[in-house]
């Protein structure tokens, strides 16, 4: 399901009755870029995008919408253009069938696509491909947003710089950081990259860093925590550096 976030861009720009010079002097790009983008006739980066959304003040999840349980039922065996139709495909607030994921497609050969969140506030699950070439800044600056970043490569590999350090990724390599840190990621092969990220904290939550999560030095009881972050710290639990094998 390919969407056009110029328009919500766009919406949420005028709801704030901001002018696109000021947003687009705000974020560090030209006016006409900005205007391109909203009217669907140029993809932004990565970082465009989330520097659009941090100061814009919208959700990742509000750009990608939400499939509703009302979306035409699809052929069991069909695949992303196949017209064959059948009962029981059919996207609800349990499952998103794989052809109603929201899918932006951004400057630079960078692709996410939006995986089920149903009525959950707890984190944006992507399905992300850097193309050959591809990188989440086409100036190849670093950028940075008020969130956490979890993920996982699936195929191909990526370069991931964060601060004055730089991790070469392959398939089963996993990631954790605190996106406040200035990061790039870039696919320097000539295959396409592939993986799952969770970003978590882009909403009102009540953690925001990595130490909130059980990364950092604060105690477990320092704070009052949901029950996500108690899964996750029993995750950390049980990685043998902790268990001291």
């Amino acid at each position: 399901m390919q969407l056009d976030i110029g328009q919500e861009l766009r919406r949420a720009r005028e709801e704030r009755k901001l002018s696109l010079r000021a947003v687009a002097g705000a974020v560090g790009v030209s006016a006409s870029l900005l205007s391109q983008v909203e009217t669907g006739k140029t993809h932004p980066s990565v970082s465009t995008l989330y520097a659009l959304v941090n100061y814009l003040g919208v959700s990742l999840d509000g750009l990608l919408g939400h499939p509703t349980a009302a979306a035409s039922p699809l052929g069991l065996d069909s695949r992303p253009g196949d017209s064959s139709t059948s009962e029981g495909r059919r996207s609800d607030s349990v499952v998103q069938r794989r052809e109603d994921n929201p899918v932006i497609e951004m400057e630079n050969g960078v692709t996410w696509e939006r995986l089920a969140v149903g009525d959950s506030a707890v984190a944006d699950p992507l399905i992300v491909t850097y193309a050959p070439s591809g990188s989440s800044s086409v100036e190849g600056k670093m950028m940075r947003h008020a969130a956490l970043e979890y993920g996982v490569i699936l195929e191909g590999r990526l370069t991931l710089r964060i601060d004055f350090e730089t991790y070469e990724l392959a398939p089963g390599d996993s990631f954790c950081f605190d996106a406040n840190r200035p990061h790039l990621y870039t696919n320097q092969t000539d295959a396409p990259a592939r993986g799952i990220w969770f970003v978590i904290g882009r909403r009102e939550m009540a953690y925001q860093t990595l130490a909130d999560l059980g990364h950092g030095e604060e105690s477990e009881n320092s704070r009052s925590i949901t029950s996500a972050v108690d899964v996750l710290r029993e995750m950390k639990a049980m990685r043998p550096d902790a268990r001291g094998a």
